[in-house]
């Protein structure tokens, strides 16, 4: 299905082309609050974003057969940007099924050269008695997470199970090519660049060969970098630090698995995984729109499909709406807009409305998934 609205019947300066992949569970219903802030954007602005739904996920698997259908990477392949929900649940867990919904993501990062994932994690002053953390712990964290997305344990080969005489085992290898682990932290250089001018690349350098060239090639691009300080952190001691001293950090980078357990441990800082947006790019980040040479990009909360409150209204929906705002500043080159959106956000905390995950104990004003995204979406202005 293709969405396409005009402003007045203007002709727009600018198009987009935006893939929705909504998923399971919560995933249509936040990817709904998401769209509506786009809208809100095409009224503010001389855009005009087109919108094209299709199927992946487990929902993909019990309709095609299949959790990543060729038309939905067809899609993706074409677009300016995707905008992805979330996906899997109880109903498709069997370890011996041939297709996983997990698949869906895990092929488009690979078939897009998606390799670089951004997780800002920033904490709302308003939401500083959400954490579990203290306040004085995390009031003024601002930590930019880089995941590296397509290398690792994640996808080298050999990756399998089999039967032996003795048992049952199984492998994963991890992995990664010297260019591989170069691209990814020329992006934590250049982005920690033009943040606070501080890099920690984390290893296990200790115990892993593939960490020792992670950290030797650190520290060769680093002569590169002369303006950055770079710090080498071991993936344990970062798990603690980000608990105990997260305003230490600045821009963060990590292969595949560490990065994806420390990224989402980071969510305690915010108060809920609901509330962190990610990006998912195949180039270094532009914010400008001088130029239609831009990232491509994925962008999703980094929660899962939540089947339990699926359909309830109980989802926060500004992780998916802050991903937008990252889609409109890497990807499309509209970063007054993403802004705009952000500072909405910002404002409706401020005042006091909380979805059930981020609210406190007794809490009046809390809202639905959709009453949250209105009042965000009411609340932008360029």
């Amino acid at each position: 299905m293709i969405t396409r609205t005009t402003n007045n019947r203007k002709a727009k300066e600018m198009q987009y082309n935006i893939a929705l992949l909504p998923g399971d569970g919560v995933g249509p219903e936040v990817i709904a609050e998401g769209v509506k802030a786009l809208k809100r954007i095409e009224v503010l602005t001389e855009v005009t974003f087109n919108l094209e739904y299709e199927l992946v996920g487990g929902i993909a698997i019990d309709q095609v057969g299949t959790p990543l259908p060729k038309v939905a990477l067809d899609l993706a392949c074409k677009s300016d940007a995707v905008l992805f929900g979330a996906v899997g649940g109880p109903k498709w867990d069997n370890p011996l099924a041939p297709h996983r919904p997990e698949d869906a993501i895990l092929g488009l990062r690979k078939a897009l050269g998606l390799f670089a994932n951004l997780r800002p994690v920033k904490v709302f002053p308003s939401l500083l008695n959400s954490s579990s953390l203290k306040p004085s712990v995390i009031e003024g964290v601002d930590i930019l997470m880089i995941r590296e997305l397509t290398g690792g344990l994640y996808f080298a080969k050999p990756k399998k199970r089999w039967q032996t005489s003795r048992g049952r085992r199984a492998v994963d290898t991890l992995r990664y090519t010297e260019g591989e682990i170069e691209r990814v932290l020329r992006v934590g250089f250049e982005l920690a660049r033009g943040r606070r001018k501080k890099l920690t690349s984390v290893d296990k350098a200790n115990v892993l060969e593939s960490s020792r060239l992670w950290r030797e090639i650190a520290i060769e691009l680093s002569s590169q970098y002369p303006d950055v300080e770079l710090e080498h952190m071991l993936v344990d001691s970062c798990a603690m630090a980000l608990v105990r001293t997260p305003t230490r950090f600045d821009v963060l980078v990590a292969e595949n698995m560490f990065g994806d357990i420390l990224t989402d441990e980071a969510a305690i800082l915010a108060g809920s995984l609901g509330m962190l947006p990610s990006s998912s790019l195949a180039g270094m980040p532009r914010e400008d729109n001088r130029s239609r040479r831009r990232a491509l990009g994925l962008y999703e909360p980094i929660h899962g499909s939540a089947p339990d409150i699926a359909g309830q209204g109980k989802a926060n929906p500004i992780a998916t709406i802050l991903s937008v705002a990252l889609m409109l500043r890497y990807s499309l080159g509209l970063s007054e807009a993403g802004s705009a959106i952000e500072a909405a956000v910002d404002q409706v905390l401020t005042q006091g409305y909380r979805t059930p995950d981020i609210a406190e104990a007794g809490a009046s004003d809390v809202l639905s998934t959709s009453e949250m995204g209105q009042r965000i979406v009411d609340a932008i202005a360029l």
